[in-house]
């Protein structure tokens, strides 16, 4: 899987957003500032070529759908950033976070909690 942009990844939340739609939908649901509508198209079908969209063409334009689910993609950038900046080590990003008191007692505790249900 391919690293996404900036650019690319504010595309990717408008159309996990949407699902299924055309360009102009996604652009509605972008997070503002939007680009612009070119802009958009641009970087949708640069995410089809990635492999992150599907295109069906319905007379002359193009209806998008996700090709990887939005949890699926969170998995694989955590592990890659985890990877990247914290030596493979959670421990390491949760203690980071906590130094910089980013990270409550009571969130700690509440991440402990869940760690202990499962």
């Amino acid at each position: 899987m391919e690293k996404l942009t900036k650019q690319e990844e504010a595309a990717m939340q408008a159309i996990w957003k949407v699902g299924s739609g055309f360009v102009k939908d996604f652009l509605e649901a972008h997070a503002a500032p939007a680009p612009p509508y070119t802009t958009l198209a641009s970087t949708i079908k640069n995410l089809e070529k990635k492999g992150y969209v599907d295109a069906k063409k319905i007379g002359n334009v193009y209806e998008y759908t996700p090709s990887i689910d939005e949890a699926d993609y969170k998995k694989k950038f955590m592990s890659g950033f985890v990877k990247d900046y914290f030596e493979n080590s959670y421990k390491e990003l949760v203690t980071f976070f906590a130094k910089d008191k980013k990270i409550s007692p009571e969130e700690l505790q509440e991440i402990i909690n869940m760690i202990g249900k499962k």
